[in-house]
């Protein structure tokens, strides 16, 4: 069963008229090499053909030579929490003013564009903020990534309803889980997120027991699919990972002992459903930066004049996620080889890039970990009809980049070789827009 997403319906107005994109280099989102001298005829905001750049310029459309650039689809994110982080002011400084935070959430949604991210999947906020920024966004306030959000993460009571605040929905029982799911439907959620265990970003949780029980995940799982939602699932712990795809989830997100259970990795793969491995949440939690050699970045923090990234956590939870960092790649490359498919999830604010590159360093090919960043992405989301991959009758959701991406993955987190992005077939962000010309 589908439903309406309310992301879709968000979705600011198509570019009128018809496009000529001629001179590409094309990386259509599954994989594939590169397919030389390519062209794309965009009308009223969809790819209507893939052709030949010899071909003549349709009637009627703009002429525009991408100088033999790499055009691909734009990136989605499958596991963000953006939600306009407000800075630390300092003692005896004005305090932050109430709604500042709206603020910082636009500027954040203005940069995935800026970084070649044209979908974002916001996998639990504080409070209404996504849904307000998308309707600000659909009605011209703004240019963003088309968001779909969970409204609030259901969860039992627990340790992390104190952590997570407004972030949460706390409930108990069937009949309470089951009307937290038709909540976050009413408040306009394009998917449902359950915590089946606690989360190891704080120092009172653990990834075991299974946080619910199996009556109230069933009750979960089994109202949001009847009403046509996917589902994502915290799990960290075994019993967790276990228990959602038991009961049918749709994406595994963390799930860093899976490697472990060769079994579940079976399940998961004649299932259908997708791992969102979240490397750089690991990083971030462990202190690691903007590294993507973990060995290098911990010798590098050796050195006391070199910059450190301190997440400002508890130290037991930062070994943890130094830990946690050799477990989820494993699970990753071990999730791979059975067969699972794998959705690109950052985890942390514009990193979307940054994981890129991560996956490929523990185990992906480029072209696995930008088909994650793509077309997996796009399928774990259920958008794979509209987004994803270049293909004829799909929205022109389209980036331009300098250089080739399969040969140097790390130019997808340098801004400055995003040529252009094409949202619905309009130019909303890139260098070929804020540079003179030559």
């Amino acid at each position: 069963m589908t439903h309406r997403f309310p992301a879709l319906i968000a979705a600011p107005a198509p570019a009128r008229g018809r496009l000529w994109l001629t001179g590409a280099r094309l990386f259509d989102g599954t994989g594939a090499p590169l397919r030389p001298d390519t062209a794309i005829l965009v009308e009223d905001g969809v790819v209507r053909r893939v052709a030949d750049d010899r071909e003549r310029c349709p009637d009627g459309a703009r002429p525009v030579d991408l100088g033999q650039r790499v055009l691909m689809p734009g990136l989605t994110d499958a596991h963000t929490h953006a939600s306009g982080r407000v800075p630390h002011t300092a003692k005896g400084a004005e305090a932050p003013l109430p709604g500042v935070d709206a603020h910082f959430l636009q500027a954040e949604l203005r940069d995935y564009l800026r970084h070649g991210v044209t979908t974002i999947r916001v996998c639990g906020s504080q409070g209404l903020l996504p849904q307000q920024a998308r309707q600000a966004m659909r009605y011209g306030a703004f240019r963003g990534p088309r968001l779909l959000t969970c409204g609030k993460i259901i969860s039992a009571t627990a340790p992390g309803g104190r952590f997570y605040g407004d972030m949460y929905r706390e409930a108990d029982g069937p009949d309470d889980v089951r009307r937290a799911v038709r909540e976050q439907v009413r408040d306009g959620a394009d998917f449902v997120k359950v915590m089946t265990t606690g989360a190891r970003s704080n120092e009172l949780e653990d990834p075991d027991p299974l946080q619910l029980t199996e009556p109230e995940l069933a009750a979960i799982t089994g109202e949001a699919h009847r009403l046509g939602y996917r589902v994502a699932a915290h799990a960290e712990g075994l019993d967790g990972c276990a228990a959602a795809i038991r009961h049918g989830v749709d994406t595994i997100e963390h799930g860093m002992y899976l490697h472990r259970r060769p079994d579940l990795l079976a399940a998961m793969a004649a299932a259908g459903q997708f791992l969102v491995p979240t490397l750089s949440g690991y990083y971030w939690m462990a202190g690691l930066g903007e590294a993507v050699d973990p060995a290098a970045a911990r010798h590098e923090a050796l050195d006391p004049e070199a910059p450190h990234a301190d997440p400002g956590m508890p130290p037991v939870l930062t070994e943890l996620a130094r830990h946690n960092l050799a477990e989820g790649a494993a699970s990753m490359r071990a999730a791979h080889q059975a067969g699972v498919k794998i959705a690109l999830g950052s985890d942390v604010s514009l990193a979307t890039g940054l994981e890129i590159q991560r996956m490929v360093r523990h185990g992906l090919t480029p072209g696995q970990a930008l088909a994650a960043a793509t077309s997996a992405a796009a399928a774990a989301l259920g958008l794979d009809e509209h987004v994803g991959t270049v293909a004829e009758g799909k929205l022109a959701d389209l980036i331009v980049v300098d250089g080739d991406p399969l040969a140097e993955p790390h130019l997808l987190s340098e801004p400055a070789r995003i040529w252009l992005v094409l949202q619905q077939g309009a130019p909303v962000a890139g260098q070929a827009l804020t540079s003179p010309a030559p």
